[in-house]
């Protein structure tokens, strides 16, 4: 079981370096070793959090956006993660088992419609599309989101930043990892306190998923970006099946 939980975690860590999708494997995984429902949400953030930061790592030097765009992005993902978080907190086992199947759904659904578009390597020009104020509006309920259960949420992020007019798949993925680990990482600090993670399977899955995260960005520019999209599709269809059926 424990080689088995270290290799989802990889596994799940660089699918979100790349294109998203590692809850579609880490949440199941641990409710299949036997973790209560809200416990192992709360501790597939903890196993994925530092994959997302060994991402954000990786993509440093690609990120260019200015400084005033990260700042207020970055407050807006820390808010809306500890309010995600909360609510997640307040959320019982037989309730959350009830939700999760919806949720799949969206997370599926998001990862199937999202936008496929690769970029043509130019730079960020702020202004170009939208503005801060819009791009700020549309990463709250993002955020909450994330804070609560998370699944698709780097492809909806992707979306907002393309609407802002980025177009730099890689600076576009550097952002999102840096935004998503702030989301993350308040939302886990409030899951730390109220002590619903799972520590044993939780430090394993960290470690499997820092392994995976950093290789997955670190080998990015030569993966076929469609056959991973593809493939995490399928994995997030049938675990949304399989939830609404169980």
């Amino acid at each position: 079981m424990y080689f088995f939980l270290f290799f989802v975690a990889a596994l799940g860590g660089a699918l979100n370096s790349v294109a998203g999708g590692g809850s579609f494997l880490t949440l199941p995984a641990l409710l299949y070793a036997g973790v209560s429902p809200v416990a192992a949400n709360a501790t597939s953030t903890f196993a994925m959090w530092p994959a997302s930061i060994s991402s954000a790592v990786a993509y440093r030097r690609d990120v260019r956006t200015p400084l005033s765009w990260r700042v207020v992005l970055g407050a807006v993902s820390l808010a809306g993660g500890l309010v995600g978080a909360v609510l997640l907190v307040r959320t019982s086992d037989a309730r959350f088992m009830r939700l999760l199947p919806y949720l799949m759904l969206v997370a599926a659904t998001t990862f199937t419609i999202g936008s496929r578009r690769k970029g043509d390597g130019r730079q960020f020009r702020p202004g170009h599309r939208g503005s801060l104020a819009l791009i700020a509006a549309l990463h709250v309920p993002i955020a909450i989101y994330g804070g609560y259960f998370g699944g698709g949420m780097g492809i909806m992020m992707l979306a907002t930043y393309a609407l802002a007019g980025m177009t730099d798949i890689h600076e576009m993925n550097g952002l999102k990892a840096i935004l998503g680990a702030a989301i993350n990482g308040l939302a886990l600090l409030d899951f730390i306190l109220s002590g619903i993670v799972a520590w044993q399977p939780g430090v394993l899955m960290a470690a499997g998923g820092i392994v995976g995260g950093y290789g997955g960005a670190a080998i990015a520019r030569r993966i076929d970006r469609r056959a991973i999209r593809v493939f995490v599709i399928i994995i997030g269809w049938t675990m949304t099946v399989y939830f609404f059926l169980r």
